[in-house]
């Protein structure tokens, strides 16, 4: 006996697999595009040869045309992006490294050479040089 107005059966959320497969796929396409929006956003106020209004016309356009004007940008301005990406991280990695370099002091090559000057001028001995030689060079 077949009854023609059966009511389907509930499967919850997640009906079947593609189901799951579907929402996956579709968080991971909002997401890659919510980065995309934020590095677009970065880039405009990293670029020092754009001028501000310039910078508001692409906002404007990135909040009532957000996934054209992605695109455009991403064609007419990519290249750029990498660039200006690079230069900050160098900038970054610059300003590290001649922070770590304050930090960590004098080199023993220029401690060596202070204390020649000391020696020189006669503030120190030439055993107090010796002594300061093998210290800086341990």
């Amino acid at each position: 006996m077949r009854f023609v107005n059966a009511p389907v059966e509930y499967q919850g959320f997640w009906g079947s697999f593609w189901d799951l497969i579907w929402w996956f796929l579709a968080i991971f396409v909002f997401i890659a595009y919510i980065y995309t929006i934020f590095a677009i956003i970065s880039d405009l106020f990293r670029d020092r040869k754009l001028g501000g209004v310039a910078k508001a016309i692409w906002i404007i356009f990135l909040v009532f045309l957000p996934f054209l004007t992605a695109l455009v940008y991403l064609i007419a301005r990519g290249g750029g992006m990498g660039e200006r990406a690079s230069q900050q991280a160098q900038a970054y990695k610059d300003a590290q490294d001649a922070y770590i370099r304050e930090v960590a002091g004098i080199s023993p090559a220029e401690q060596i050479a202070q204390a020649k000057g000391l020696l020189e001028s006669g503030a120190i001995t030439q055993e107090e040089f010796d002594r300061l030689k093998s210290k800086a060079l341990a």
